[in-house]
């Protein structure tokens, strides 16, 4: 079976090969396809959003596609920034501003526990749709520590790794990351049914 993973992302793509490759012949990220499918995050759930990113590339491809949503939820936020997490501080808005806008709203806060989510959703031609979850805990710091990493990696203390996901190696954070125990799930759940 050949597999086509909904992203351009060299990281997220390395991982998902490294997890689950095993399972499929072949694959694919879009730009190997030169597909440029992009359909709009209009869920109000990261499962939600990472069905509608495979879906449509099961359907243009008629070969199973894997996506995945994921985002930064903030007990004292209600779970913001969640599912606008890449668009927090508005459409076109880089890391920094959308950082910046975290800590101007975490300011006067004293509970600071977050979590970083992402759900991977893997769609078949036939119809067949596997959803697995992951998580990582740990809170918002009060300053940027550490270059490593993207998004609000420089904020988020790892309880696992006890610093930042700016502080730490990639290899460390894919160690604990909420992607890294997305995609374990999801090849339990391959496991299961092939074994």
């Amino acid at each position: 079976m050949k597999l086509v993973i909904a992203s351009n992302n060299a990281h997220k793509i390395a991982e998902i090969k490294t997890i689950i490759g095993g399972f499929f012949e072949e694959i694919y990220s879009l730009k190997e396809l030169s597909l440029e499918i992009d359909p709009e995050e209009t869920g109000k759930t990261f499962e939600e959003n990472a069905l509608l990113k495979a879906r449509a590339v099961t359907e243009a491809t008629g070969m199973c596609a894997l996506s995945d949503d994921s985002g930064l939820c903030v007990e004292a936020l209600n779970g913001a920034p969640g599912v606008y997490s890449a668009r927090y501080a508005g459409v076109g808005h880089d890391d920094g501003e959308n950082n910046a806008l975290l800590l101007k709203n975490m300011q006067d806060k004293t509970l600071r526990k977050a979590y970083f989510v992402s759900c991977v959703a893997l769609t078949y031609p036939d119809g067949k749709e596997i959803i697995a979850e992951g998580r990582t805990y740990g809170s918002i710091l009060t300053e940027l520590k550490g270059n490593n990493g993207f998004g609000y990696d420089p904020l988020f203390y790892s309880d696992d790794l006890k610093k930042s996901f700016g502080e730490a190696s990639a290899e460390e954070k894919n160690t604990v990351s909420h992607r890294g125990r997305a995609l374990a799930a999801l090849k339990e759940k391959l496991t299961g049914q092939h074994g």
